[in-house]
């Protein structure tokens, strides 16, 4: 009886130079991927050999470096962490070589959604009161002022109102008051303040923490109004009374909160955070581009969209730096890349430690791997600027903000600096989501948009099966439209975001 036929598994081959295919499917021993015989199992997601790769010589995905050969490779072998290393190597930046205009839609072709146009001219996408903390010692009260007013019922009255949202952290004390931490975290703090998403803010206090909040309401010409009312408990009389206090401020303010109606505004009007997290071998080939091909549309309509999480466009930076308007912008990325290095160096880790477990099991190698993966989320357009940690973003376009590559520490990062709307990329599953702006995710692949139908919006794996990135991009684009007038997200209706509030907390302890 003759053997059957191994069929042939479904293989990507991304770039002519390179010396490996992704398999689409698992590819079983015996199997011929592009003219060669597999010698061994390789999961979906993974790689293969397709050529001869000397010991030290490098290899190549996206026809980019992702890391060297640790021993000879044989065509036909799995290539992963048990035979592909990385060490430095060098790179040419060519600033500003790459970029060029990106021409706007003229207004009347541009996009439109419903959105909340503030007094300052900016425009929201929600309609949220919001509770901040100064410090961890406020966390508890905030929390009870929260659930206080949804237990009245008092909102039933304002339908117009998202909700009210305790945004509480574990820092805010026992740091240097002039220290690069504080900075970022009074940075964060009044970028959410000041994000369009939000109608108004109760800050609540301790009263004897290092982030005090009179100073740092000197330092941003803050002052009490209708929007903006603060407390802290050691001067208000306690827990009891500075929730009692806190009830009647959030009552005081939704009347006025409810006022804003949704109106037609431009997509011009929309700043885009772009996350990924749970990456795996896929998110390369179909979320990540095809995202970058709707910040494409939206830098055309003349939005904004925020890359960010330094650590996972390590090794992709190259490529950034060619796009970027000016020699000084992308120096500023580079300098950036230095900083991290040095980062990790001091807390004795390394850029390399960046992929997780689960990238692993999904495909993902190295951090080059995944950073060339992660950076295809920014698309083909200029770079325009780069922003520290919660910098208040001003460009228009594409732009770049320096942040950890940890979701939830990176994505406040971006709300801080002003983003009202927000798309995020998992092969893994990621279960996340972001208050006061709506987290739209993109499944790499369709098994993890079938498995986690109730937090996917979107599936991305359809690409593997022939829908062009161009295609998925637009679909990606009109929902952004979408739930940036209203409708809700898969995370939204889930009830996530009150617990991602999580600012980056740098420097010593004390």
């Amino acid at each position: 009886m003759l053997d059957k036929p191994i069929p042939a598994p479904r293989i990507v081959r991304l770039h002519e130079r390179d010396n490996l295919v992704v398999a689409v499917d698992p590819i079983v021993p015996g199997a011929v991927v592009n003219g060669v015989t597999a010698k061994e199992r390789v999961p979906k997601g993974h790689k293969i050999a397709i050529a001869t790769i000397a010991q030290g010589e490098p290899v190549f995905k996206f026809g980019q470096i992702i890391g060297f050969a640790s021993k000879p490779v044989e065509p036909g072998e799995w290539l992963h962490e048990h035979n592909i290393e990385m060490h430095a190597f060098a790179r040419d930046w060519h600033f500003a070589e790459g970029a060029k205009p990106t021409p706007l839609l003229p207004p009347e072709q541009q996009a439109t959604f419903q959105g909340y146009r503030r007094a300052n001219g900016k425009v929201g996408t929600r309609n949220y009161l919001a509770i901040l903390t100064s410090v961890n010692c406020s966390a508890s009260v905030a929390r009870f002022i929260a659930r206080e007013v949804e237990r009245s019922g008092m909102l039933d009255d304002y339908p117009n109102i998202d909700g009210v949202i305790p945004l509480v952290h574990g820092t805010g004390c026992g740091m240097d008051q002039k220290g690069e931490g504080a900075d970022i975290l009074k940075r964060t703090q009044w970028g959410y303040a000041s994000n369009p998403n939000m109608a108004g803010v109760l800050m609540v206090g301790l009263g004897c923490e290092v982030f005090q909040i009179g100073r740092w309401k000197e330092v941003y010409n803050i002052e009490e109004s209708d929007t903006f009312r603060s407390l802290t408990i050691q001067e208000t009389g306690g827990t009891r009374k500075s929730v009692e206090a806190g009830v009647a401020a959030i009552r005081d303010m939704l009347p006025l909160a409810n006022r804003f109606r949704r109106e037609t505004v431009p997509a011009s009007e929309l700043m885009l955070a772009l996350q990924c997290g749970g990456s795996d071998g896929y998110s390369g080939i179909t979320a990540n581009p095809a995202l970058g091909a709707a910040v494409d549309i939206l830098v055309r309509n003349g939005g904004t969209a925020i890359l960010s999480e330094t650590p996972e466009i390590y090794g992709a930076e190259h490529l950034l730096t060619r796009r970027a308007a000016t020699r000084e912008i992308g120096e500023k990325l580079v300098d950036l890349i230095g900083w991290w290095e040095e980062y990790t160096a001091r807390n004795k880790g390394e850029m390399n430690n960046n992929p997780s477990p689960g990238n692993k099991a999904g495909g993902l190698t190295t951090i080059l791997e995944k950073s060339l993966g992660a950076a295809a989320k920014g698309g083909t357009t200029t770079l325009t600027d780069v922003y520290r940690y919660a910098e208040p973003v001003t460009s228009k376009g594409f732009v770049f903000m320096d942040t950890p590559g940890y979701d939830p520490v990176s994505a406040t990062g971006q709300v801080a600096g002003g983003a009202n709307i927000l798309c995020f990329t998992t092969g893994r599953g990621s279960a996340y989501g972001c208050k006061p702006t709506p987290s739209i995710k993109l499944a790499t692949n369709s098994d993890v948009y079938r498995r986690m139908i109730d937090d996917m919006d979107i599936n991305c794996g359809d690409i593997l099966d022939g829908v062009s990135i161009a295609e998925k991009g637009r679909e990606i684009f009109e929902t952004i439209l979408k739930v940036a007038s209203g409708e809700r997200s898969k995370s939204e209706l889930l009830g996530y975001g009150d617990a991602e509030f999580l600012p980056w907390q740098i420097g010593a302890v004390m």
